[in-house]
């Protein structure tokens, strides 16, 4: 008989057969972190005896950062607080995960150069009474284990030019459903605010967005969101992709819009000069903040595709072929917020939130 390899694909009903078995009062902690990429989510698990209610009744961890191409291999352990904890879609009960800063093994637990949350933090603490709100829309793409085939896609070849896809249904236009789905629920029973989802513009490619989030709990929503869809494609036996533009040539690339707004621009009759302010203010930096908004975002926007060009700064009311969109309700409410398009679906949410904030309120 030939050697059958074993698949990756999580065997769902055995597993639950296992899951369901009682675990006394201990409590299963999934430790998540940020690896040495910045785009790498890492995990490890901790037995736990006693009732969590906070971050701070858990005890600080580490791990190998030599692993992770974060510390030398003569000096390897890298520190882990917890500083948020969700319920685990994936364990049930009184099981949780453990979002984690990474820190030098150090009194102070100094953070590491990879942890963006920490200086994202002290920005938000500065600017807390603008009460600083933001909506994140997550683009991704999905692709069979081959890593190079778009689901959906056939093997050879390409599929019917885009059109029929963005927000489709039917099998014939709509591919990876059952993923979304899955990543959708696990979300909501982990209490992210994820606000909704959609197909996009390229086949295999969806979204789904975040927030409104206050401050810096928007970049520990978007991580565990991320997280919960690795897991959930990884049950799925599919490979997400956050490149942003993961298939050359004539297909929409993939974005991580940042919709935003502080208590004033959401003020009536004077929000809407505050809004226009704050994107005055981000068109003098605009340089800075492309830097800072994805690695490869040079690929996507390139001025076609629904994005504006990565050289030129350009804001419109309903454009979204604009830097920055106004939502003509906003125009015409004289209040509410506007959307960064420039940032990349491989983007680092800490980053990113906290520099449109430093910008217009610092």
């Amino acid at each position: 008989m030939a050697y059958q390899p074993v698949s990756n694909v999580s065997n769902t009903a055995t597993l639950q057969r296992f899951l369901s078995l009682p675990q006394g009062d201990k409590i299963q902690a999934e430790y998540i972190w940020i690896g040495g990429t910045g785009l790498d989510i890492r995990s490890k698990t901790k037995t736990v005896s006693s009732e969590v209610k906070s971050p701070e009744d858990l005890p600080v961890w580490n791990y190998d950062g030599s692993s992770t191409g974060q510390a030398p291999g003569d000096n390897s352990e890298v520190y882990l607080k917890p500083v948020a904890i969700y319920p685990d879609p994936f364990r049930g009960g009184k099981n949780i995960l453990v979002l984690c800063e990474t820190c030098l093994p150090d009194a102070g637990l100094t953070p590491l150069p990879t942890n963006t949350r920490r200086a994202a933090l002290e920005i938000f603490k500065k600017t807390a009474a603008e009460k600083p709100w933001f909506g994140i829309e997550q683009e991704y793409t999905l692709f069979y284990q081959d890593g190079r085939t778009p689901l959906g896609w056939p093997t050879n070849g390409f599929p019917a030019p885009q059109g029929p896809y963005y927000c489709s249904n039917g099998a014939d236009v709509s591919f990876g459903r059952d993923v979304v789905e899955s990543h959708y629920r696990t979300c909501l029973y982990a209490g992210v605010n994820i606000s909704g989802v959609n197909a996009e513009v390229m086949p295999g490619q969806w979204e789904y967005q975040v927030g409104p989030c206050e401050g810096i709990e928007a970049g520990d929503q978007l991580i565990i969101s991320r997280y919960l869809l690795l897991r959930v494609c990884e049950a799925f036996g599919v490979v997400v992709s956050f490149d942003p533009k993961p298939v050359a040539g004539d297909w929409n690339g993939a974005g991580c819009h940042t919709n935003y707004s502080t208590l004033t621009m959401r003020t009536p009759k004077v929000g809407i000069d505050a809004i226009h302010a704050a994107v005055k203010k981000l068109g003098e930096k605009h340089a800075k903040h492309i830097a800072a908004y994805g690695a490869g975002n040079e690929r996507r926007l390139t001025g076609l595709h629904e994005t504006a060009s990565i050289e030129k700064f350009s804001a419109g009311v309903a454009d979204r072929g604009a830097s920055i969109r106004i939502p003509r309700q906003a125009e015409a409410d004289g209040c509410g917020y506007f959307e960064d398009r420039r940032p990349s679906s491989n983007m680092d949410p800490y980053v990113v939130t906290s520099l449109i904030v430093k910008t217009t309120c610092l």
